[in-house]
Protein backbone atom coordinates (compact mmCIF):
# COMPACT_ATOMS: atom_id res chain seq x y z
CA UNK A 1 0.00 0.00 0.00
CA UNK A 2 1.19 3.37 -0.60
CA UNK A 3 0.95 6.68 1.57
CA UNK A 4 1.06 10.16 1.29
CA UNK A 5 1.24 12.91 3.62
CA UNK A 6 -0.69 15.99 4.05
CA UNK A 7 -2.27 18.61 6.00
CA UNK A 8 -5.27 18.56 8.32
CA UNK A 9 -8.37 18.77 6.97
CA UNK A 10 -11.49 19.52 9.06
CA UNK A 11 -13.66 16.45 7.94
CA UNK A 12 -10.66 14.24 9.37
CA UNK A 13 -11.05 14.95 12.77
CA UNK A 14 -13.32 12.27 13.82
CA UNK A 15 -11.16 9.85 11.97
CA UNK A 16 -8.50 10.90 14.32
CA UNK A 17 -10.12 10.60 17.36
CA UNK A 18 -10.86 7.08 16.72
CA UNK A 19 -7.22 5.81 15.05
CA UNK A 20 -6.47 7.36 18.73
CA UNK A 21 -8.67 5.62 20.62
CA UNK A 22 -7.53 2.32 18.53
CA UNK A 23 -4.37 3.27 18.89
CA UNK A 24 -4.00 3.39 22.41
CA UNK A 25 -5.98 0.40 23.36
CA UNK A 26 -4.22 -1.83 20.90
CA UNK A 27 -0.52 -0.89 20.72
CA UNK A 28 -0.63 0.89 24.00
CA UNK A 29 -1.33 -2.54 25.75
CA UNK A 30 2.38 -3.82 24.92
CA UNK A 31 3.30 -1.88 27.34
CA UNK A 32 1.30 -0.13 29.81
CA UNK A 33 -2.29 -1.62 31.78
CA UNK A 34 -5.46 -1.35 31.01
CA UNK A 35 -5.87 0.95 33.60
CA UNK A 36 -3.11 3.14 32.17
CA UNK A 37 -4.76 2.95 28.30
CA UNK A 38 -8.08 3.88 30.18
CA UNK A 39 -6.64 6.92 31.84
CA UNK A 40 -4.41 8.01 28.55
CA UNK A 41 -7.26 8.05 26.07
CA UNK A 42 -9.48 9.85 28.26
CA UNK A 43 -7.27 12.81 27.82
CA UNK A 44 -7.32 13.19 24.70
CA UNK A 45 -9.41 15.20 21.58
CA UNK A 46 -12.63 15.60 20.58
CA UNK A 47 -13.33 16.11 17.12
CA UNK A 48 -13.95 19.63 17.74
CA UNK A 49 -10.59 20.04 19.63
CA UNK A 50 -8.76 18.94 16.59
CA UNK A 51 -10.94 21.52 14.51
CA UNK A 52 -9.57 24.13 17.20
CA UNK A 53 -6.12 23.33 16.94
CA UNK A 54 -5.78 23.15 13.35
CA UNK A 55 -7.47 26.61 13.09
CA UNK A 56 -5.57 28.02 16.43
CA UNK A 57 -1.99 27.01 14.23
CA UNK A 58 -0.96 23.64 15.01
CA UNK A 59 0.30 21.65 12.46
CA UNK A 60 -1.41 18.60 11.95
CA UNK A 61 -0.03 16.39 9.56
CA UNK A 62 -1.50 13.41 8.42
CA UNK A 63 -0.76 9.98 6.57
CA UNK A 64 -3.24 8.66 4.33
CA UNK A 65 -4.15 5.53 3.15
CA UNK A 66 -6.87 3.85 0.89
CA UNK A 67 -9.78 6.36 -0.35
CA UNK A 68 -8.01 8.91 1.46
CA UNK A 69 -8.45 7.44 5.19
CA UNK A 70 -6.50 8.89 7.95
CA UNK A 71 -3.70 5.99 9.47
CA UNK A 72 -1.37 8.08 11.15
CA UNK A 73 -1.10 11.67 12.40
CA UNK A 74 1.33 13.88 14.15
CA UNK A 75 0.54 17.19 15.81
CA UNK A 76 3.48 20.22 16.21
CA UNK A 77 2.63 22.99 17.98
CA UNK A 78 4.00 26.60 17.51
CA UNK A 79 6.78 26.30 20.38
CA UNK A 80 7.70 22.95 18.28
CA UNK A 81 6.49 20.75 21.01
CA UNK A 82 5.06 17.53 19.13
CA UNK A 83 2.10 17.15 21.09
CA UNK A 84 0.82 14.13 19.30
CA UNK A 85 2.31 10.85 17.17
CA UNK A 86 -0.12 7.93 16.38
CA UNK A 87 -0.67 5.30 14.21
CA UNK A 88 -3.28 2.83 13.14
CA UNK A 89 -2.35 -1.02 14.15
CA UNK A 90 -2.80 -2.35 10.81
CA UNK A 91 -0.52 0.26 9.62
CA UNK A 92 2.59 0.06 12.07
CA UNK A 93 6.08 -0.66 11.02
CA UNK A 94 5.80 1.16 7.35
CA UNK A 95 8.29 3.71 8.08
CA UNK A 96 4.68 6.34 9.14
CA UNK A 97 6.18 7.52 12.27
CA UNK A 98 9.62 8.66 10.63
CA UNK A 99 7.77 10.20 7.73
CA UNK A 100 5.45 12.04 9.71
CA UNK A 101 8.30 12.57 12.65
CA UNK A 102 10.85 13.89 8.63
CA UNK A 103 8.02 16.36 7.76
CA UNK A 104 6.93 17.91 10.79
CA UNK A 105 11.16 18.48 11.30
CA UNK A 106 11.10 20.24 7.60
CA UNK A 107 8.25 22.22 8.83
CA UNK A 108 10.17 23.50 11.71
CA UNK A 109 13.43 24.01 9.82
CA UNK A 110 11.89 26.35 7.46
CA UNK A 111 9.94 28.30 10.12
CA UNK A 112 13.89 28.79 12.41
CA UNK A 113 12.24 27.01 15.08
CA UNK A 114 15.71 25.65 17.31
CA UNK A 115 14.12 22.86 18.73
CA UNK A 116 11.48 20.55 18.45
CA UNK A 117 10.47 18.10 22.13
CA UNK A 118 8.04 15.35 22.81
CA UNK A 119 6.82 13.37 25.78
CA UNK A 120 6.35 10.21 24.19
CA UNK A 121 5.16 6.79 25.38
CA UNK A 122 7.11 3.83 26.15
CA UNK A 123 6.00 2.49 22.65
CA UNK A 124 6.94 5.84 20.63
CA UNK A 125 10.30 6.60 21.76
CA UNK A 126 11.97 4.14 19.66
CA UNK A 127 10.45 5.82 16.63
CA UNK A 128 11.32 9.54 18.26
CA UNK A 129 15.29 8.18 18.83
CA UNK A 130 15.38 6.84 15.22
CA UNK A 131 14.51 10.16 14.12
CA UNK A 132 17.72 12.15 16.35
CA UNK A 133 15.67 12.84 19.25
CA UNK A 134 17.54 12.70 22.76
CA UNK A 135 15.74 11.46 25.85
CA UNK A 136 15.98 14.20 28.67
CA UNK A 137 14.57 12.03 31.27
CA UNK A 138 11.59 9.65 32.37
CA UNK A 139 8.65 11.37 33.92
CA UNK A 140 6.49 9.19 35.79
CA UNK A 141 3.25 10.89 37.32
CA UNK A 142 -0.30 10.42 37.39
CA UNK A 143 -3.71 10.67 35.64
CA UNK A 144 -6.75 11.32 37.63
CA UNK A 145 -9.71 8.70 35.88
CA UNK A 146 -12.82 8.98 37.42
CA UNK A 147 -11.99 7.66 41.07
CA UNK A 148 -8.85 7.01 40.69
CA UNK A 149 -5.57 8.39 40.40
CA UNK A 150 -3.48 6.07 37.70
CA UNK A 151 0.41 6.14 37.68
CA UNK A 152 1.81 6.33 34.04
CA UNK A 153 5.07 7.64 32.16
CA UNK A 154 6.52 8.35 29.34
CA UNK A 155 9.61 10.50 28.25
CA UNK A 156 11.01 14.07 27.72
CA UNK A 157 12.92 13.65 24.50
CA UNK A 158 14.02 16.90 22.43
CA UNK A 159 15.78 17.44 18.99
CA UNK A 160 17.93 20.56 18.18
CA UNK A 161 17.20 21.75 14.96
CA UNK A 162 20.20 24.92 14.82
Amino acid sequence: MSYRIRRFHAADAQALVELTRIAIQNIGARAYSPAQIAAWFSRHMTAECFRERAIAGDLILVAIGEADKPVAYTLLEPDGHLDQLYCHPDHTRRGLADRLLAEAERYAIARTFPRLYTEASELARLAFTRAGYVMLHRRDFVIEHGEKTVPIHNYAMAKILR
